[in-house]
């Protein structure tokens, strides 16, 4: 059964960036840059034939491509931390996006998603880090800004079951429209192949 989510992937030249924030953090198993994503919608564990069935919904969605940037460093967890995260700029693109994924996948059968969305890209997963630790971490480091970066598609993931997640496999890429001019290819009605793992 694959393991499935939907995302927007972090180009290079920004994940290069945001492994340079790597260290100096006690307990954290840090994400290697290659799996850095910003995740849209958890899909869980699923049979072929449902994952068959979100991959030809998602083709259904038509949106213009945007701009992203993230803005700064913080963690999940209050007192107990679990993860330090780079939060995404206020975006009312990614958020409708968001929105759309989480409808059409409550359409097909999916449970709403219990957390209210935060987009953010997971840097570390932390354990036994005291938030004291985490604070003296983000007062050197959170001042971190990337430079804006262009959403062209978004893509559905694949996971192993694995500590810390990753690696991460493209199951299917959707392209974001382009502008009045040069627009996305249209989606022509057959779901992707699902890559096998």
């Amino acid at each position: 059964m694959p393991r499935l989510f939907t995302g927007l992937e972090i180009p290079a030249d920004v994940g290069q960036s945001l492994a340079m924030l790597r260290g100096g953090l006690p307990g954290a198993r840090w994400i290697d840059p290659e799996n850095y994503h910003l995740t849209l919608r958890f899909i869980g564990d699923i049979d072929d034939m449902m994952a068959r069935e979100i991959a030809y919904v998602l083709g259904q969605v038509r949106r213009a491509a945007f701009e992203l940037r993230l803005n700064e460093l913080s963690a999940f967890g209050g007192n107990r931390p679990r993860a330090l995260i780079a939060s995404a700029a206020p975006q009312q693109a990614v958020m409708e996006l968001q929105a759309e994924h989480e409808r059409l996948l409550q359409r097909v059968g999916l449970e709403p998603e219990g957390r209210k969305y935060t987009p953010h890209v997971t840097l570390a997963r932390l354990r036994d880090t005291s938030s004291r630790e985490v604070a003296e971490y983000l007062s050197a480091r959170g001042g971190f800004r990337s430079a804006p970066f262009k959403i062209s598609r978004f893509v559905l993931f694949s996971s192993r079951n694995s500590v810390g997640g990753g690696p991460y496999v493209i199951e299917a890429a959707y392209p974001l429209e382009q502008g009045p001019d040069k627009r996305a290819p249209a989606f022509d009605g057959q779901a992707p192949a699902l890559a096998k793992s």
